[in-house]
């Protein structure tokens, strides 16, 4: 059954306003995504609570499997956040286990091989080999 069948023209129309309104606000300052945030579902979340029928509100088990969506969605992004920061830290501590040793690189078709004499820091730290930095990336052999 279509939407449009089970609600009058003005509930349509305000309807579609607000899902207008809804998309300029997310689109507002900022790029468009293919993807919706923990807030993007909080704010889909609460238009839904503002427009729905007085007469026949949302079910209680809709309303707490959406709020159990919501926590997740929220404990993904936390996860995620945390991980991202693990793997920097995991990196920059593999830069640094790297500094005086020989490393072999790859670099487009030729190999680089030499002592790592400096390392950047930051969230992609660069190693230094024969006066050049490269990624970590490239490296293909380490020795003592």
């Amino acid at each position: 059954m279509e939407i449009s069948n089970m609600m009058s023209g003005d509930q349509v129309a305000r309807l579609q306003n607000t899902v207008t309104r809804f998309n300029a606000e997310l689109n507002e300052g900022r790029p468009a995504t293919q993807t919706l945030g923990k807030d993007d579902f909080l704010k889909l979340l609460i238009a839904q609570l503002q427009n729905q029928d007085p007469m026949s509100p949302m079910e209680d088990k809709e309303f707490i499997a959406q709020m159990a969506q919501f926590s997740s969605l929220e404990q993904m992004t936390n996860m995620a956040t945390e991980f991202s920061q693990l793997s920097r830290t995991l990196s920059a501590g593999r830069a640094l286990d790297l500094l005086g040793r020989t490393v072999e690189l790859e670099q487009g078709d030729r190999t680089v091989t030499g002592r790592v004499s400096e390392i950047t820091g930051g969230d992609f730290p660069q190693i230094m080999v024969n006066g050049v930095y490269y990624d970590q990336t490239q490296i293909r052999r380490v020795q003592e």
